[in-house]
Order: structure tokens, then sequence, then C-alpha cells
């Protein structure tokens, strides 16, 4: 049953005992003296008996007491700290480096210790659009971003005052010398990588130099181009150069094309010579060894090795061409026909033409009857037909 139902016990859940019809929220003066009775009763600071002015005395210690207590937990409290695992701390210690802490947590003492904590693998952009003179005295507008973060904090917080200002400065300075080293057609066309290359060396260069502590990771040439006055002329002339370009690169094509292939066709001419050369050494080889052999033969038996060969040569020749051997009756030699010749027309552009079997018989007959002749003659006169 609650304590204000009808029938209840009346009892105040406040302290303030049965108190009648009268209720209402707890005093908090009433309250804030009870705690502070507490704390005097803690620390000896409530004794009975004392007088009036030791009452106020005890009250007043009591206070000074809850404030210092609330004054180091609040101490406590700033100097308990965290750092995250992209971050680092350096703590200094009566204005002296002391050391460089990381992850985890961590206690300070200030104002004894001084705290600097940052972010040290997080990638920060610096951003910078300038114009500035090339080496052919011409005006160009750079764009350009640069990545940085902090390689080591001990550097970034003790031996500049203003790094980031440092780093605007150096970015600055770095890009002046290398677009002033180099012409306009390079700034605005291939040389931007390279550009941004010796850019991001000489920048760290200066960075290193004055101690910064920072890392530049890559630098960007965003954009690059002249003046909007100058625009348009400009443009021409890139599109001319990207024209010969072009042009370059078609031709390099096509002699990619032509000269692997006539080097083919002269290495397949130098294969052929080579083996027309190695067939012709190989056959004079041959008919050397050939001529030594049959000489060797012809001085152990003249007669019969000439006759040998005058017969083989004999077959050879008439075995490549087209013959026809007359015997002539009553003698002893046979009449050779070359028809293969007879057949040819008369005139040598003139195509040939094949005889007639008459022809071929007339032929016959007039050669047969030649042949008589002279084998009469031969016989009246005592004389041979010779071979």
């Amino acid at each position: 049953m609650a304590w204000n139902e009808p029938g209840g016990n009346n009892q105040d859940p406040w302290g303030g005992g049965n108190k009648g019809d009268k209720q209402g929220p707890p005093d908090l003066d009433d309250a804030f003296r009870k705690f502070q009775e507490k704390l005097n009763s803690m620390f000896g600071g409530g004794r009975k008996g004392g007088s009036g002015g030791g009452a106020q005395s005890g009250s007043s210690s009591g206070m000074f007491i809850g404030i210092l207590i609330l004054a180091v937990v609040a101490y406590v409290w700033n100097a308990v700290y965290i750092v995250d695992e992209k971050e680092q701390a350096v703590i200094l210690r009566f204005g002296e480096y002391a050391e460089t802490v990381g992850p985890g947590l961590h206690i300070y003492f200030p104002p004894i210790d001084t705290k600097y904590q940052e972010r040290v693998t997080e990638l920060r952009t610096y951003n910078l659009h300038q114009q500035m003179l090339t080496e052919d005295e011409n005006i160009v507008e750079v764009a350009m971003s640069v990545q940085y973060n902090i390689e080591d904090i001990k550097d970034y917080v003790l031996n500049v005052a203003k790094p980031l200002v440092s780093l605007e400065e150096a970015t600055q300075s770095a890009l002046r010398h290398v677009v002033g080293g180099s012409e306009m057609y390079q700034v605005l066309t291939e040389g931007r990588e390279v550009m941004g290359i010796e850019v991001r060396d000489r920048l760290q260069a200066y960075l290193d130099s004055y101690g910064t502590g920072l890392n530049v990771a890559k630098v960007n040439i965003e954009s690059a181009q002249p003046p909007k006055e100058v625009q348009a002329a400009f443009d021409d002339v890139i599109r001319a150069r990207e024209d010969e370009e072009r042009a370059k690169n078609k031709a390099q094509v096509y002699a990619n094309k032509i000269v692997p292939e006539a080097r083919g066709q002269a290495q397949r001419t130098i294969e052929n010579a080579n083996g027309y050369r190695d067939e012709v050494v190989a056959r004079a080889e041959g008919e050397a060894d050939r001529f030594v052999k049959l000489m060797s033969e012809y001085k152990r038996a003249p007669e019969v090795t000439r006759e040998r060969l005058y017969i083989e040569t004999i077959e050879e020749v008439f075995s490549k061409s087209s013959k026809v051997l007359v015997d002539v009756e009553g003698g002893n030699n046979m009449m050779y026909l070359p028809l293969d010749k007879l057949t040819q027309s008369h005139g040598g552009s003139m195509p040939s033409r094949q005889l007639s079997a008459q022809e071929l018989n007339e032929i016959t007959t007039r050669v047969t009857e030649e042949l008589n002749k002279r084998v009469n003659s031969s016989r009246a006169s005592g004389g041979r037909v010779s071979r």
C-alpha cells in the first residue's frame, strides 16, 4: 500500500515522517545541510558540544574538502586521454620533449605536461591553383593537389612553428621552379606526369630540410592550361600536334607490319641461296669424285672406257628427245629423224602444228630415197658412211 493512500501509514518517503495533511517535495536546503553533516562526520568536523563559531568553522572545512575532492576528480578526468589507432601524441614536460605515445589509454599531468595529439596515418590534401611563367616566357595556369601525412610527429610539433604554412610555401616554390624550367608545350601536354614527379621530389626535399616531419605521398597535376585570352590558339596548336602524333603512330604501325615481312623474305632468300650453294657444291664434289674414279678406270682400259662413255652419252641424249630410226635396206647405217623438230612449223615465233599421216609418209619416203642414193653413191666410190 502506498504511503499516501487512504488507510496507509502516512510515512513520508523523503524522510519527513508523519506530517499530517501537509505533503510536498523535499527541502533542498535541508538535503544539502544533511550532506554537509555527513562530510563533517567523515572528516571530524561534526563534534558536539562546540560553540556556534566552531560549528560554522567545521561546516566551511567540510565544504572545502568536498570542493577539493571534486577538483581532484575533474583533474584526473581531464588528465586521462585515449590515443586512436590512427593517432600519436607528443608529451612535453616543462616545455621539453618527454615521449611519444602510441594508441591506447594514457595519462599526463598538466600544467607540468603538455600534450599534442595528431592523426599521423590520415592522408590530407592541399590544393593549389596559380598562374606562373614557363621557360619560354609564356603564362600558364596550373591546378594541383598535394597528398601528405605526418611521418614524424616529434619534428612536426617541435621543429617548425607552423608546419602547414611551410608546406604551402614550399609547394608554391617547388611548382614554380619546375614550371619555370619547362617549356609551355611540355606543361600543357605529355609533360604533366613527369612534372608531378619532379614537384613531389623537390617538395619533399624542401620539407626534409625544414624538418617539418611531413611526408608527401603524391602530387597530382590536375590541369594546366594557357590564359583564357589565347585559349583558342593553343587549342589549334594542340590539335595539330595530335594529328602529327597520329600520323607518326600510323606510319609506325605500317612499318611494324612491312619490316617483319621484308625480313622474312630476305631470310627465305638467304636460306634458298644457302640450299642452292650446298646443292651445287655437293654435285660438283660428286662429279669430281666420279671423274677421279673414271680416270682411274680409263687408265686401266682406255678403249673399253671410251666406248662405254660414248654409249652412255648417246643413251642420255636420245632418252630426252623424240626420234625415229630408219633402217636402210642394204646398208649398215640407220637414219635418225628428229621428228620433234620436224613437227614445228617454219619460223620460230609461230606455234607448232601436228603433221598428218600423209605428210609424214611423204617425208619418210623422201628420206628413204635420199638414204638409198647416198648408200649407192658410197658403194660406187668404195667409201664408208661415217657414223
